[in-house]
């Protein structure tokens, strides 16, 4: 199977959101989500290096496959690299996918969110991925699965 499919494949499977809120808000809230999602998108620098803190620390456990454009793909980049790229994707609202592991979890930055998606982790995979978003003030979630 070649990225793309596996990227497909993938996109299709369940997923978490590594947020800076604790979880999903409300349709209707009689909250500020707006303005706070405003405020968030105003640190997005910091955020991307918080994210990139976490891929750093989860590749020391998996090996991480990186794209920018999902057809050139970089084994296990240097933590400089890793985290320049995700500051180069924030600061031009461009996509970044990370492959996991032997392509089995995928993820997705879009550049211009404060918070990035995990497709398909294993419970492994998932309980590191909550303690090292702990680790940098952020929070994992997840939609309800069916």
């Amino acid at each position: 199977m070649d990225k793309t499919d596996c990227i497909e494949n993938l996109l299709s499977k369940p997923y978490w959101l590594i947020d800076v809120l604790p979880k999903q808000v409300p349709a209707g809230s009689a909250g500020q989500y707006f303005k706070a999602e405003r405020y968030f998108l105003s640190w997005l620098d910091e955020i991307s290096w918080r994210f990139a803190r976490i891929l750093i620390r989860l590749n020391c456990y998996y090996d991480l496959k990186m794209s920018t454009d999902g057809e050139s793909w970089i084994l296990n980049a240097s933590p400089g690299d890793l985290a320049r790229r995700f500051e180069e994707s924030a600061a031009s609202h461009s996509p970044l996918s990370i492959l996991i592991g032997s392509d089995d979890a995928l993820v997705t930055f879009s550049g211009d969110d404060h918070y990035m998606t995990i497709y398909n982790p294993d419970e492994d995979l998932l309980e590191l991925v909550c303690q090292c978003a702990q680790a940098e003030g952020l929070f994992v979630w997840g939609p309800k699965q069916p």
